[in-house]
Order: C-alpha cells, then structure tokens, then sequence
C-alpha cells in the first residue's frame, strides 16, 4: 500500500505531492490504486509521466548510441546539459542534422558546445552582428517594419513611472498602494533614509542616476477630469503628476489610452524628459491595467512581468550569453528591478527580470501589481510636486466605436477590513454545501467575520443547494485574481496553500488551517494547524466560540 492514495486528492493537490516520491514502486502501486478507483486519466498520465521520468533518471543513457528521433526536444537538452565533451556533442548536432533537424534541439546542443569550448573570436569581442532585416532578409511581418524595434541601444533612461488607475472619479487603492511603494523604492535608490522597511529586500542605495541627480516618481493620469486628482498623487508619493484630460476618455479604451501614455514617456517635449524613456514602469494589476500594461510595453518594445507582488531594485550577475554576449562571461547589470510574482505551478515564487542585451536595449522595465500587494500610504498634504498637462491630437478613428448602454455591476464583496476571514478550499469536496454551512456558521460565531473561497471552490464543479449559491462566486475568491486580506485571524479550511492564495492572505496576523493532509503547504506558513477534517473540527470550533472555550478546543482538536 502506498504512503500516498492519489483516489483521495485532486490533480492540482496531487502534483506536488509527488514530486518528493522516488520509488518507481510506489509510483507503480498508486497507478493500480487510481485504476481501480477514480480511474481518472489526467491522474494516471500524472503518474505516469512521474514513473517515466524516474526510470528514465535509472537508465545510463550513451550519448553516442542513443536514439535522438526517440526523444522530444527536452529530452535532447537533459541529454546534453551532462555531456562535457564538445566530440561527442558535435557527433549528437550532426546526428540531429541529419534526423529530424530540429531547430531548438541543435540550438541547445550548438549553446552546450559553445559553453564547453567559448567563442572562437580570438579577440573575446564575441560574434560581428548582424542587424535581423540582413540576418533574416525574408522574414514579413508587422514587427520588421516597426518605427522602435532595435532602435534603442545604449539610450537614456530614468525615473519611476506608476499608471494610476481611475474609476468613478477616484484613484483606486491599486493606485495608491503603488504610488507609496514606488516612493519608498525610489527613495533607497537616491539614498535617502525612508524610515520605512519593506518585506522584501530593500533597494539598493545608488545615490541617484548615473550621474548623482535624484530619480523620480511620475504618475500618470489620463481620463476625463482627472487633473483634479494630481495633488492626491503628489501627496501619496508623486514628485510629478502628467495627466490628459478629454472628455471621450471618460471610460477606459485601449489604442487611445496607449497612444496617450506611450507619447507621455516616449516622444512628448516636456522639459524635465531629458530622456528616451522611463527606467521603470508600473501598472495596476486590474482588468484595464494589465491590459494597457501589455499594450504599452509592447509598444516601447520591451518585456512585462505580470501580476507582481514583490518590487526592490538592485544589481544582478547574469550568465546567459543571449544577455551578456560571450558565452561562459558573467556580466552585472545594475538597477535591475526585481519583480517577484507566483509562477504557473502555483507553489514557488518566480523573479522576473528585465534586462538588456547586446545591441538592444529592453526598457522600460515594466510589470503589472497586484491589488493589495503593498500598504496604502498614509497621505501627505505638504509633499510638494510639479502638474504637467499633456497635449495631443487625439485620433477619431480610436473612438469609432461607441459604448451607448452600459450596465453598473455591484460593487461586490469587500473582505478587506475584517477582524476575521473564514476561508473554504477544496476540503469541502465530499459534501460542498455541508461545507459552505459550516463555514458560514463559524463566521456567525465571530463578532466581526467575513466569508472568503479559495480559486479551487471557484473553478470546480461542485453543486450546491439554492440556500448557499450566493455565497459561492468570484468576489469572495482571495488570492492572486481574488482580493488580498489582512485580518487578525484568518481561518483556512481544507486549502492546500498553493502561492496564489497565499499572497493575498499571508499578511494576516494568525493564521489558523484545517487540513487532513498533514503535509500541506499550508502548514509552514500557519501560526496553528489542526490535523483533522474540516466536516468535525469546524462544528467543534464554533461551538467553543459561542461557548467562550476556543483554546480548550483548539488543544483538543490539534495534535500540535
């Protein structure tokens, strides 16, 4: 019998979960549990890729036998990144050429190679480059003609510029938690003592550009009306407010809103832009803000880091010879601005980087924040900035279409501000209303609680009863694409603690999770983790509230 019954958990829990399982056997002895149970096949392809991979890891492959049409081109460049013999790799490229002739495959071997061995420029200056219209003279498309696409190296750059979003008339929270961060960071980067730490690393202390003269928080406003809020963006943390006013812009649209704020930073004659463009840029990662995010750095023809909850700017050593240009050289770049965002599998952290190379520059760097990511700052109605007006032609083209009829959604649930959330996960899967029940009749037992749901009661396919539907829906979802909370206790029930809803609740000052799983991820980040499922413990707990004993039943129900 295996430690693990994979007929007991979901895919998404079950994934990581056997990533720490090495035996073959054991892998072997779930596939029989999960066929004559479940039988579900994306479970049992799970396994199996699992099982493929550690009898794979068993077998001494030979390089110089082995057949490369058998395998993907991942498999090519396992295979080669634990050969050191440039012969031998060169006999595999030219097995290669001469089988599939693979593109990817032989550019990782050619890379291994050339790691191995370095440029064979005798002058270390690395390979003469070739503009892309002369290396790829028939390559048709869009990009090959754009006015910027390698039009930018070795340019200037300076300054923090933060897209603050509006809606009804007013900055929103997004906008000013950024407004306060990009203060702070920007602060460190000039030298100048904040008073202030953040969780994560501080930026680091430049003393200003390169050459000395402090750098700059821009804020960007653009809407109709919205030159009545720059003196809130000053007193948030703005040293200088650009905004474009127009009536047409009352609601967000996507070509002129780009055009607006890419002219801002890019090609409009203000005096303090004595730059190409801006060091940095920061978007709301709201519905509109990732959109214009994306638009707009693709228009500057740089890169984007999306969906970031963690900011600091500091030097980086890079290797990567796409980066530093010679393969085998190191490089630091300085004033890197570190954006730190959940990866895809949802249990990591992934730091982003932008950063120029050889013959083209990648600014500015940009990504997009998280709601409630970052402290709202406490406003300053001293802090003293300039206002400047944009001007420019706007297209009419750009507002061929017209919204006539609009329908105001409800603002929704507000979880921000509670003493207590109660959180539901996927440990209500055995009885989904008996479980939102319960959760619900905890909540009662507080006297200030809100009732939140993790993404995977969101996305499953649960049925529940007509009495507790409306309280299942996204505007109760907390996490990365839900609301960020930061009570003084917050319960999770039956959630694993996958990094997307551990960002919005980590902030929390007690942290307390049910989960039968005792090896849950969950449980390294929780003040109080009770072992036991959450059908028994949560009754158990709303009865001690309601009767005053809460520890005794937090002892009883805990084997910690």
């Amino acid at each position: 019998m295996p430690e693990i019954d994979p007929t007991e958990y979901e895919i998404a829990a079950l994934g990581p979960k056997i990533k720490d399982v090495d035996d073959p056997d054991e892998i072997e002895a779930m596939l029989e549990l999960e066929a004559a149970g479940e039988n579900r096949d994306p479970v049992k392809t799970l396994l199996e890729d699992r099982l493929e991979k550690l009898t794979a890891e068993d077998e001494d492959i030979d390089p110089s036998e082995v057949d490369l049409t058998e395998l993907t081109v991942a498999d090519v460049a396992n295979l080669v990144r634990d050969i050191d013999d440039a012969d031998v790799l060169r006999d595999v490229l030219e097995r290669e050429q001469a089988g599939q002739d693979r593109k990817t495959a032989k550019s990782r071997i050619e890379s291994r190679i050339e790691s191995i061995e370095g440029s064979e420029d005798e002058d270390g200056d690395g390979p003469a480059y070739v503009p892309p219209e002369e290396k790829y003279p028939e390559l048709d498309h869009p990009t090959s003609e754009k006015r910027w696409v390698e039009g930018t190296v070795g340019g200037t750059y300076r300054d923090m510029w933060v897209y603050c979003e509006t809606q009804q008339g007013a900055l929103i929270d997004v906008s000013r938690e950024m407004l306060g961060k990009a203060r702070r960071m920007m602060d460190q980067y000039n030298g100048e003592a904040t008073g202030e730490t953040d969780e994560e690393a501080p930026t680091q202390d430049y003393g200003g550009d390169e050459d000395g003269a402090p750098e700059e928080v821009v804020a960007v406003l653009i809407g109709d009306g919205v030159g009545e809020l720059a003196d809130e963006a000053i007193a948030c943390g703005a040293d200088r407010v650009v905004y474009h006013e127009d009536e047409r812009l009352g609601r967000f649209r996507h070509q002129p809103y780009t055009e607006i704020f890419c002219h801002m930073c890019r090609d409009s004659e203000f005096a303090f832009r004595d730059y190409h463009e801006p060091r940095y840029t920061l978007f709301p990662a709201t519905h509109n803000g990732r959109d214009l995010s994306a638009l707009v750095q693709g228009e500057l023809d740089s890169g984007l880091a999306s969906d970031c909850s963690g900011l600091y700017i500091e030097d980086a050593m890079i290797s990567n010879p796409a980066k530093t240009g010679q393969a085998g050289d190191s490089k630091e770049f300085e004033r890197i601005l570190h954006m730190k965002r959940p990866d895809f599998s949802g249990f990591e952290y992934s730091t982003i980087l932008c950063i120029d190379k050889p013959h083209r520059d990648f600014h500015p760097q940009g990504g997009s924040v998280i709601p409630g990511s970052f402290a709202v700052p406490d406003p300053d109605p001293e802090r003293e900035g300039e206002v400047v007006e944009h001007e420019m032609e706007l297209d009419e083209s750009w507002f061929s279409v017209a919204v006539t009829e609009y329908d105001q959604l409800d603002d929704g649930v507000d979880l921000t501000g509670h003493d207590v959330v109660v959180a539901m996960g996927r440990g209500i899967g055995d009885d989904p209303t008996r479980g939102i029940e319960l959760g619900l009749e905890l909540v009662d037992a507080f006297e200030d609680a809100a009732f939140g749901l993790s993404r995977g009661v969101i996305t499953s396919s649960y049925s529940f009863d007509g009495h507790v539907e409306q309280y299942v829906g996204e505007d109760r979802q907390i996490g990365e694409s839900g609301q960020v909370v930061e009570p003084e206790v917050y319960v999770a029930a039956g959630i694993s603690g996958a990094i997307q809803h551990k960002v919005g609740m980590d902030e929390s000052d007690t942290i307390v999770a049910v989960n039968t799983d005792p090896e849950a991820d969950i449980r390294d980040f929780s003040d109080y983790f009770v072992e036991g499922d959450l059908f028994e413990v949560l009754p158990r707990l709303t009865e001690a509230l309601e009767s005053g004993e809460l520890a005794t039943a937090m002892q009883e129900v805990s084997d910690d």
